[in-house]
């Protein structure tokens, strides 16, 4: 039986979107997501409101014109493909996402305090991270990491895992602001890549709570799905043999600090020291010809 957070592809489309979560469809305060689908030569006419927004283009390009400002985002094939460069729109804001070709496009949401201004990042400046090690190598775009990018709440990043291995592992969580955690509500946006004769891919994801605030959520997903995570561990997910697995991450929480600290499960936090004996994953990067610019660390 289905998860209560778990929203298969196309419970939530509302045209022009595939996929709309937002704070009251979620039943939460923060997070919100939205993609974006326009045929060649569409455009959609867009309010920010409360939230501050990245257009991140999962396949295609565009052009995002906002505050008397247009940019070119360049966009890519597929998420497969490398990180995108991305727009960034203020909360208060009045902005026109067009596409000559067409495409997906990912509006990544979050409640804003402050208007920041409008701003182009090229795919050039994404960080491009290795992260884990063995069967749990996996490939990250920090392009709106807190350490990255400036906003004013939204933390956004996409994971890139090869088939069979496993990622967001070990099991961590992020739902109480502590000395070494931070609330945030998170979106797991999740793409698969089809297999060499088209065969659609597959993955699993887990969510998994404490005695004193209870979930459970082990869904697989495919292109399209989306689960919430409100609180509680999240992880593993993990790919199928042969279907590479792409997720877009969305967060924010209602703290004053903008920050992604995170606690691992006890029970698992020791596969962490296994990984300084293995080599990543040489299928990683999945775009050959790009260089990680940090080293292999974190969750």
């Amino acid at each position: 039986m289905n998860s209560e957070y778990y929203i298969p592809v196309g419970a939530s489309a509302d045209a022009p979107f595939d996929v709309v979560v937002t704070p009251e469809s979620a039943g939460w305060s923060e997070s919100s997501l939205r993609t974006l689908r326009l045929a060649a030569g569409e455009s959609a006419e867009l309010e920010s409101g409360e939230d501050e927004i990245m257009v991140v283009p999962l396949s295609g390009s565009a052009t995002v014109t906002c505050d008397g400002e247009t940019v070119d985002l360049a966009g890519r094939a597929t998420v497969f493909d490398g990180p995108s460069d991305f727009a960034y729109v203020g909360r208060d804001s009045s902005y026109t996402v067009a596409s000559t070709s067409g495409g997906r496009f990912a509006l990544c949401g979050a409640r804003a305090r402050t208007r920041l201004p409008f701003r182009y990042v090229p795919a050039s400046d994404v960080a491009v991270e290795l992260r884990g090690a063995g069967n749990c190598s996996r490939e990250v775009h920090n392009f709106g990491t807190a350490d990255t990018f400036e906003a004013d709440s939204l933390i956004a990043c996409e994971v890139v895992t090869p088939g069979g291995n496993w990622s967001s592992y070990p099991g961590h969580k992020h739902d109480e602001n502590t000395e070494h955690e931070s609330a945030l509500e998170e979106i797991y946006y999740f793409e698969i890549a089809d297999g060499p004769d088209g065969s659609a891919g597959f993955g699993y994801h887990r969510v998994y709570g404490t005695p004193e605030r209870p979930i459970e959520v082990l869904e697989e997903v495919r292109t399209g799905d989306v689960v919430l995570v409100p609180h509680g561990y999240h992880g593993p997910s993990v790919a199928a043999p042969g279907y590479h697995m792409y997720y877009l991450n969305v967060m924010a929480g209602p703290g004053a600090e903008r920050a992604w600290n995170i606690v691992d499960d006890p029970e698992h936090t020791w596969i962490r020291g296994t990984w300084t004996d293995q080599q990543v994953d040489p299928r990683l990067p999945l775009e050959p010809h790009r260089t990680p610019t940090t080293p292999p660390r974190g969750a």
